[in-house]
């Protein structure tokens, strides 16, 4: 019973993940066209968005509880430390988002409830699911280390990319615009962010939810 409301709730919740995604996409890739860039550059500008990326770990989380596959693809996203380390990264979504993001534009119809989708209701959506799907007292503390460094990779990612076309996704990540110390410090406080998140879903998991 426990089984298949879990399995209801990732499949609700990877279609909510995925229809926002491809609301957000159809956007970009007007947005891009309509500036002369075309697909090509509509491509880059989506998968420049950590909450792009982020959200689409977050549905392969959930399509792979959906699917219960033996294949070790899915099996990978099952593991309570990679559920736990998306759910971390979905909670700094939203938590930049609503401190950081949320005035800089003001969406509209469709484009609105991709927004909240994605900064909102996917962040909730995973950390419930990560308290259901994750058994209690398996999370360790040496597992932190290893999970930093999809936010690095990110990081370094946005770094070579900016090099490369100019474009930031994020104005706290603006090189162009603030210098590379100034990014370099505002990645430190984000990166330390998304460790506080990780460590403190990893003390939940130890100490309150004890097999």
């Amino acid at each position: 019973m426990r089984h298949s409301w879990l399995k209801n709730f990732a499949l609700v919740g990877a279609v909510l993940g995925c229809s926002a995604l491809a609301i957000r996409f159809v956007q970009l890739l007007r947005l891009a066209i309509d500036n002369g860039g075309g697909v090509w550059m509509g491509l880059v500008m989506y998968l420049g968005y950590f909450t792009i990326l982020t959200n689409m770990l977050a549905a392969l989380v959930l399509t792979a509880q959906v699917l219960n596959s033996n294949q070790r693809f899915w099996r990978f996203w099952l593991w309570p430390g990679v559920i736990t380390a998306i759910a971390a990264a979905n909670s700094m979504v939203g938590l930049v988002y609503f401190l950081v993001l949320r005035q800089l534009w003001s969406p509209q119809g469709w484009h609105w409830l991709a927004d909240v989708i994605l900064h909102y209701v996917m962040p909730l959506w995973l950390l419930v699911y990560w308290w259901c799907a994750v058994p209690g007292g398996v999370l360790r503390w040496r597992s932190l280390p290893r999970w930093m460094l999809y936010p690095a990779a990110y990081f370094a990612y946005v770094l070579l990319r900016g090099a490369i076309t100019s474009l930031y996704p994020y104005p706290f990540l603006d090189v162009a615009a603030l210098g590379l110390g100034r990014v370099v410090v505002n990645a430190v406080t984000m990166f330390a962010a998304f460790a506080g998140i990780m460590l403190l879903l990893i003390a939940v998991n130890r100490n309150l939810r004890q097999p």
